[in-house]
């Protein structure tokens, strides 16, 4: 963080100084230090800064997600004089609603409730990873899978049988080709570009207990989207794998504005964003236990 000492003015330091952690406003921060950096730095400045800003910080920030948040905050940037807050049109996405959240989590359902009324349930602590994925994804398609997010690849699904159960990540959809174009054109097994019309939308809670994060996942599904899976991420929060293909883009949006008002992260919005591997197996050792399964949903 030495380029940000003594150079740029106090208050964009300040703000580098009190970096966020996931699920904590990670995503907003991303927009509005970006936004306040355009005056003193280059596009490309600014994203080397924001990715040494954003490692370690509770979660996996992509290239994406930090190019966006450049390019978004460009027609708002900051200038001298103007109030660092001032100028902002729209923001990307909205704040939590704490009383929502409340609300919702006051009489709903807990993480036992959930495993109680799954239509299959793996009562054993062998790993299912395998058949989760066939009934998820039928078929032969290409899969982007990691180890961590620096160690990926692309392959077909016939590939990957038999070594899925030690590894911790997946885009949740299918990959349209084995390699693609990143926004800084270089050529990735892992990108927007190779990545395929969207199969699951997954919604992520951290804040809160993995109980709270139950109801919330619950009261998203029972009100707006068939919920094909819950698990648990092997750290501290709940992932909720909602099936969403073939409906348009702007109806998931909503859904998405919905979840993140709840405390969602709007880090999986993005096609290509890794997520857990259902019932693989985390970094640190802890199994990404699959709680509620329900294949009936996926057509």
């Amino acid at each position: 963080m030495n380029r940000v000492e003594n150079v740029l003015p106090r208050f964009i330091r300040d703000m580098f100084s009190m970096v966020p952690m996931a699920g904590e406003g990670l995503h907003n921060w991303l927009f509005k230090t970006a936004r306040v950096l355009h005056r003193y730095r280059s596009e490309h400045e600014i994203f080397e800064l924001l990715t040494a800003a954003t490692f370690n910080r509770g979660r996996y920030i992509s290239e994406r997600e930090i190019i966006n948040a450049i390019r978004n905050s460009k027609k708002d940037a900051w200038n001298p004089g103007q109030n660092s807050a001032s100028g902002l049109k729209s923001r990307p996405w909205p704040d939590s609603n704490h009383e929502q959240i409340e609300a919702v989590v006051k009489d709903g359902p807990e993480l036992v409730d959930l495993w109680e009324v799954s239509p299959l349930r793996f009562d054993d602590n062998l790993s299912h990873t395998e058949e989760i994925l066939d009934a998820i994804f039928p078929g032969d398609p290409l899969l982007c899978i990691g180890k961590s997010t620096y160690e990926f690849a692309t392959h077909h699904r016939k590939t990957w049988r038999g070594r899925l159960a030690a590894l911790s990540l997946i885009v949740p959809s299918p990959m349209s080709t084995k390699y693609g174009r990143t926004l800084e054109g270089k050529r990735s097994e892992h990108c927007l570009d190779n990545t395929g019309a969207r199969h699951f939308l997954v919604i992520e809670f951290d804040q809160g207990t993995r109980d709270q994060h139950a109801a919330l996942i619950w009261h998203l599904q029972s009100e707006y989207l068939p919920l094909a899976m819950v698990l648990f991420s092997g750290y501290k929060s709940l992932h909720g794998w909602f099936y969403v293909k073939g409906i348009g883009e702007n109806i998931l949006k909503l859904f998405m504005r919905k979840a993140v008002v709840l405390g969602a992260d709007p880090a999986t919005w993005t096609r290509s964003q890794f997520v857990r591997m259902p019932d693989g197996l985390r970094d640190n050792g802890e199994k990404q236990t699959v709680f509620f399964f329900n294949p009936e949903v996926i057509k």
